[in-house]
């Protein structure tokens, strides 16, 4: 099996991390699964608020860990937030999940997806996000050639 493209970034500040998913959030064209990894406050709400600036989204991103999920509209594209973090068991809402992934008017985030990998598309963004240091991550993007058009060429 051959291994996926990846590229790395570093981010010193929450600011700096939103303004990457910023970028990634303008590039977005509709039918992108994005699953995020990282431990807990290590920044995937601050890169979808990212993401949902760069859709144009003015909605307030919070995260979904109470909810499950969040959508936040921009025109006729959606962007979906899913965490699994507080479930067992994924049960209906890996029915949701299903019927919005392959959705070309939607982009869907999975933060906490071990539990439903089995609906996740194979070929996905996966974005590792890990804290070295209080507000310094490193984030992992490792994609499949087709969602390339999604990867920064540097931090802007």
């Amino acid at each position: 099996m051959a291994t996926s493209p990846s590229r790395s970034f570093n981010t010193k500040s929450p600011e700096a991390t939103e303004s990457l998913g910023g970028q990634v959030g303008r590039a977005l064209r509709g039918g992108e699964v994005i699953e995020l990894i990282s431990d807990l406050g290590g920044g995937k709400t601050v890169f979808v608020r990212g993401l949902a600036r760069g859709m144009g989204s003015a909605d307030k991103v919070s995260s979904p860990t109470f909810t499950i999920s969040q959508e936040y509209k921009v025109g006729d594209r959606t962007l979906y937030h899913f965490d699994f973090y507080r479930l067992g068991e994924a049960g209906i809402v890996a029915d949701e999940l299903g019927e919005v992934v392959g959705d070309q008017a939607a982009t869907v985030v999975v933060e906490w997806g071990e539990i439903v990998h089995d609906v996740l598309p194979r070929e996905r963004l996966t974005i590792t996000i890990t804290a070295t240091g209080e507000t310094e991550r490193d984030l992992l993007f490792i994609y499949p050639p087709h969602l390339e058009y999604l990867i920064p060429k540097e931090i802007k």
